[in-house]
């Protein structure tokens, strides 16, 4: 198996089969400062292909995957996934980790009317037919993390420390709004953002740690992306500072970043994602089994591999169910489509091209896994935030509205045309 891998990695690479029935374009940095996170999915897309081509394909046709690497590049996501769509002439793309990258691709998605699936937590505030979202949006993660610090830590104080782009901007302010709501004081908030690959993080922990001056619980809401979280938690080690001083709740951080870390220092800190390794079952310990067998035992899994292999599968149902890979008939068939979690739950893809997801806090550990200390059942992910004014009166609906963003007050379809 890790001979095909190997095979289809470089025959994509270097020449895209003529032989192709179906192309699977798979567009995720393998290198700059987001590698540490998407090289992973890469390798998770190509184990899927396998699998799928060892049960025969789709209706009877083999799968190629055509791997490109953006390299951490926002405008040459866009560059990549227009040669995907128009040289490649791929069926569906796989791919995308930062918001800032999707939507640098989005405005090329929609013109070619290809289709994307993108398999990580995002800022929700975002709808387009062309993109199915198989991350959590912000009620699916951001919002049941916030209510974790409120009602079981009692946490007071809050910093809110993002990389400086789309996603921690727009969900910060989702926060903000929804502190607010809950009684929180604003100076009572401290937000701050950084670039990507910020190494210097001396000064903000220390910002964080005077906002616990006066003794009230501070709790530290990461939306950090990338290798930047090593710094970061390597200065909070630095620091003295613990879980129980102040815990930090990450949103981009799994077993995969922490695989590169020394977490003898992180133990107690959180995250809370939609899966985690640790996760019981037999359809968890299948899959684990099967990836590490595929890339060696010392791999690990990670919440946006169970997006893409909870969409991907989606996705070979829905051509099969359209006995096509045209786009238009395949998001046609895509709506109810059900597949099995790997938390031992059920993936119900919606209408507004969102999944029902449960949503699970965990605690780190000395090995670098989580303990799952909270899980709900499966949550609707929703497009819109109910917590900001403008965005609670908008309803995505593609199978029955056709509109990603419907005015409930003015009963109307608002189109936007992304501009990026």
């Amino acid at each position: 198996m890790k001979k095909f891998i190997l095979a289809s990695a470089l025959t994509s690479l270097c020449m895209s089969s003529a032989t192709a029935d179906i192309k699977v374009g798979i567009l995720h940095s393998l290198s700059g400062t987001m590698a540490i996170s998407e090289t992973t999915l890469k390798d998770t897309m190509l184990m899927l292909i396998d699998q799928q081509n060892e049960k025969g394909g789709i209706n009877g046709e083999k799968i190629v995957p055509v791997v490109v690497d953006p390299a951490s590049n926002w405008p040459l996501f866009a560059e990549k996934a227009r040669e995907l769509l128009t040289v490649e002439k791929v069926d569906v793309i796989f791919g995308n980790w930062t918001s800032v990258s999707r939507k640098s691709v989005l405005p090329v998605i929609e013109e070619l009317n290809g289709l994307l699936f993108y398999p990580v937590q995002y800022e929700g505030e975002e709808s387009s037919k062309n993109v199915f979202y198989t991350g959590a949006a912000p009620n699916q993660q951001a919002i049941p993390a916030t209510d974790y610090y409120l009602e079981e830590l009692g946490v007071e104080k809050f910093a809110l420390l993002g990389t400086d782009y789309v996603y921690p901007r727009t969900t910060n302010n989702i926060l903000e709004q929804y502190l607010k709501d809950k009684g929180i004081d604003e100076e009572d908030i401290f937000v701050n953002y950084t670039p990507f690959g910020h190494s210097d993080w001396s000064k903000i922990v220390a910002d964080v740690l005077a906002l616990g001056a006066d003794g009230k619980k501070v709790g530290v809401i990461s939306t950090i992306n990338g290798d930047a979280n090593i710094g970061f938690y390597k200065e909070l080690a630095a620091a003295g500072v613990s879980a129980d001083d102040i815990p930090v709740i990450a949103f981009s951080v799994g077993e995969e970043e922490l695989a590169g870390l020394d977490t003898t220092n992180l133990v107690g800190h959180l995250a809370a994602w939609n899966y985690f390794q640790s996760a019981e079952g037999s359809v968890n310990t299948n899959f684990i089994k099967t990836w590490k067998e595929t890339m060696g035992e010392d791999r690990v899994t990670n919440d946006p591999m169970e997006a893409h292999y909870i969409g991907f599968n989606m996705w070979v149902n829905a051509v099969k169910d359209a006995g096509s890979t045209e786009v238009d008939a395949v998001r046609a068939q895509m709506y109810g489509q059900k597949f099995p979690n790997l938390t031992g739950g059920m993936a119900v893809m919606l209408p507004n091209h969102h999944l029902s997801k449960p949503v699970l806090i965990g605690e780190i550990q000395d090995d670098g896994q989580f303990d799952i200390i909270s899980q709900t059942s499966e949550v609707d992910g929703d497009a819109w935030t109910d917590f900001l004014p403008s965005s609670a009166v908008l309803k995505s609906d593609w199978k029955d509205l056709g509109c990603g963003m419907y005015n409930l007050e003015t009963k109307s379809c608002v189109q936007i045309k992304s501009n990026y």
